[in-house]
């Protein structure tokens, strides 16, 4: 892209891309249920959070990524839309400041709602902010560790939920731990079947991804190995948590037909992305009614 000045409207929209709007609800809906399910209210507390971790959490974590993965991002043909943002490098200090700008009093706001009631809370949500920013900035980099880049993903996702928990003081269960296991192990699944797509512009880049370890039909081949043990891990949650077992099958279906994919072909399989996408909604929704069964039991 040319550094051609950008109007007020442009410059907005780019940044608002780089919080990549089609996933604010795979950060947001895990605090919240966690929230409410494990003995929370509609407070304030719950509302800040929910607000936290839908925009801000996103715009740090996909903005800063957007930021650092600039030069991969040019040679990369599904970025600049809602997939990610292409960010003109006049907007990458912009888009960092706003989004610890924005963060900032939310995190204030949390603390002060909660205080020290349940201090296990605060170094989770470290963590998570840590997990944040260090898969991606210059010196860090987790995305570029295979293996550890869809581990620090998945933290990226379960650590709300977590969070969700430890502020009001959840009970640890077997069946807890099976619930947030099924979970991590749907996350690393999810980050790397997204990786496989992007094969060639990373190994272009010379970034180094899961993906472009294992190659792209073994990556797949991953994802849905793990996909399965989180629909298995969720028979072991407490009733109506089994039922939600059989949801590991449609991303599993969806994954399928790039299971011998090669690695010339790799980015093929982000006609798979995007239903993934689209799936997380039909797959949220589908919680969302067992969590209200849940509540009702």
């Amino acid at each position: 892209m040319t550094k051609e000045a950008l109007n007020p409207v442009q410059g907005f929209r780019q940044i608002l891309l780089s919080s990549r709007p089609l996933s604010w609800i795979n950060t947001a809906f895990p605090f919240a249920a966690a929230y409410l399910v494990a003995g929370g209210q509609v407070d304030a507390l719950w509302i800040v959070g929910t607000i936290f971790f839908l925009i801000p959490y996103n715009l740090l974590m996909y903005g800063i990524n957007d930021v650092f993965d600039y030069e991969s991002d040019l040679r990369n043909p599904r970025k600049g839309g809602a997939e990610g943002a292409l960010l003109q490098p006049q907007l990458h200090s912009l888009v960092v400041l706003t989004g610890i700008f924005i963060a900032v009093p939310f995190l204030i706001a949390m603390f002060v709602l909660s205080g020290w009631s349940h201090p296990i809370a605060w170094p989770i949500l470290a963590v998570s902010l840590f997990a944040v920013v260090a898969y991606s900035v210059r010196g860090l980099r987790f995305k570029e560790i295979p293996f550890l880049d869809s581990v620090t993903s998945s933290v990226h996702f379960v650590s709300p939920a977590v969070f969700g928990l430890a502020l009001v003081g959840a009970d640890v269960t077997p069946s807890l731990v099976a619930l947030l296991t099924a979970f991590f192990f749907w996350g690393m699944a999810s980050h790397a079947f997204g990786a496989v797509q992007d094969v060639v512009p990373d190994r272009e880049a010379g970034i180094h991804s899961i993906a472009t370890a294992l190659g792209a039909a073994r990556t797949v081949r991953l994802a849905i190995a793990l996909w399965l043990l989180a629909g298995v891990l969720m028979l072991f949650t407490g009733w109506p948590g089994p039922l939600a077992a059989v949801l590991a099958l449609p991303y599993v279906i969806t994954a399928l037909p790039w299971i011998s994919v090669s690695d010339e072909r790799s980015e093929e399989a982000n006609a798979g992305w995007k239903r993934f996408l689209w799936l997380n909604y039909l797959s949220g929704f589908i919680v969302t009614m067992l969590l209200i069964a849940y509540a009702m039991a």
